[in-house]
């Protein structure tokens, strides 16, 4: 895995490489240097080894990865997204290249077998011409948010019996917060925390500014507690403009928060309009507002959208589930 970043498909890669682990299987993470990272998977028992990971004429990290993969008789090498996949050598072991995103296939072209994290993206691989019989949908896994306790209200600022909404993810113009804001205008009486860092925090301080929201909406910065936050919440909102699947929108219901969105790739199709969330058009503001006002005055709406949503939590997304799954896809290429 190349990436350095601490995101959605970073942190799945610790989790699912944590999993396997426990799992009985043996692990070797072949990672771009990251010690935070390091230090968690060496934590869980595992022994990561670093290279380089660079652009597509870095010399160096191919010939080491090969190296690696002899040394340790890898049976199967699974690629995490793109970058990883480009500098996978081909050998005596089976090379499967997982995508999260609707990424160029070029890119995966030493691997035998792709996996998306959503459907679309599987039938996006198959409509690409790759043999149907060499793609599997595998979803990710979230954490199980169940027994934690809810954030504070009071140290982010918010009244006790305020109507909360929560924005999940990085500060960044896909992820439609500025969409977010712009509905907090038209709720007077609710309350919004977006949980995130990135390069669109000055211009969503400003827009907040703007609106005079200032004492309604909060950016926390980047929080490590999601299922506390979660948990503090009346609605998860996902305002996305793009997201191939949005894991805020699976740990919002193991968390069995209701759950609101947008109809970008992934939630539109997580998601059951109705039965267990709320879907919205893209980019409309006043949509999201109506939406929103409707859960929060509507609290046997709020709870049977939430029941909903961690029985889909337990039936697909649960750790349990996606590991068997995983697994049983493993041993069948190997074989």
């Amino acid at each position: 895995m190349a990436g350095a970043a601490h995101g959605g498909a970073e942190l799945f890669y610790e989790r699912m490489s944590i999993a396997l682990h426990d799992a009985g299987q043996q692990v070797l993470p072949l990672i771009r240097a990251e010690p935070a990272r390091m230090a968690r998977l060496r934590a869980a028992g595992l022994a990561p080894v670093t290279a380089r990971f660079g652009g597509r004429f870095d010399p160096f990290t191919r010939p080491a990865l090969r190296r690696e993969l002899r040394r340790s008789g890898t049976e199967v090498a699974i690629a995490w997204m793109s970058r990883a996949a480009m500098h996978l050598p081909l050998g005596e072991w089976v090379n499967i290249g997982r995508l999260g995103g609707y990424y160029d296939l070029k890119y995966f072209r030493a691997c035998r077998y792709l996996v998306g994290n959503t459907q679309g993206i599987v039938d996006y691989i198959k409509a690409s011409g790759i043999n149907p019989e060499h793609v599997q949908y595998l979803p990710n896994f979230v954490e199980d948010f169940a027994g934690v306790e809810a954030a504070a209200r009071a140290e982010m600022g918010v009244p006790e019996d305020a109507p909360l909404l929560l924005g999940l993810g990085r500060l960044h113009a896909v992820k439609g917060f500025d969409t977010l804001i712009h509905a907090m205008a038209l709720l007077p009486a609710a309350h919004c925390i977006i949980a995130g860092e990135g390069p669109e925090r000055r211009a969503l301080a400003a827009l907040i500014a703007r609106l005079g929201l200032g004492k309604r909406v909060k950016l926390l910065g980047w929080r490590a507690d999601t299922g506390p936050l979660l948990k503090a919440a009346d609605v998860f909102v996902s305002s996305s403009r793009h997201e191939p699947l949005g894991n805020m929108v699976l740990e919002a219901f193991s968390a069995q928060t209701p759950v609101l969105a947008t109809r970008a790739e992934g939630p539109a199709e997580v998601i059951a309009h109705g039965q267990d969330g709320l879907l919205v058009p893209v980019d409309d503001a006043p949509a999201l507002a109506d939406a929103a006002r409707l859960l929060l005055g509507d609290v046997h709406q709020r709870v049977r959208l939430s029941l909903a949503g961690r029985q889909r939590f337990l039936e697909e997304f649960c750790q349990p589930v996606v590991v068997r799954a995983w697994l049983e896809f493993l041993h069948r290429v190997a074989g």
